[in-house]
């Protein structure tokens, strides 16, 4: 299983911002989306970081209160790990977990064409072990 049959059954839209959205407006769109992560694309859909509630919570961490009023190029995280739609599930499993995060964004010819998360990940790895189990359940009814 691939992230492209990841991004066919859950689509390809993506919650994104741009690099000088305040960190309060961005805590407001995860809050209102209810989404643990944002891309932060330039007008062209290049990819330019990843804003997590871990950056924010670190800047806030750093900053106090004042950190509210920075823009988002200055939380996120400008080196983003990407992955392509030819990708297996396992190979996107161990990125993620290697990396110790839970949103990695689908990059096509320089621009930004979907994101996974963790659960997407975890559910399609359960999906894929539950047909495993069946088929050889009906290998073992029919020998």
């Amino acid at each position: 299983m691939t992230v492209k049959s990841i991004l066919d059954e859950k689509g390809r839209d993506v919650v994104t911002l741009g690099p000088d959205v305040t960190l309060a407006d961005a805590i407001g769109l995860l809050a209102e989306k209810r989404i643990g992560a944002v891309v932060v694309t330039d007008g062209d859909g290049r990819i330019l970081g990843i804003l997590s509630e871990r950056d924010i919570v670190r800047t806030i961490g750093q900053a106090g209160a004042q950190a509210l009023d920075l823009r988002v190029s200055g939380a996120m995280t400008a080196k983003v790990t990407t992955c392509r739609e030819t990708h297996t599930v396992n190979h996107v499993m161990e990125v993620m977990t290697r990396g110790r995060f839970r949103h990695l964004p689908v990059e096509r010819n320089g621009r930004l064409d979907g994101i996974v998360s963790i659960g997407d990940v975890v559910k399609r790895r359960i999906e894929m072990v539950e047909r495993e189990a069946d088929q050889i359940r009906e290998y073992i009814a029919t020998a």
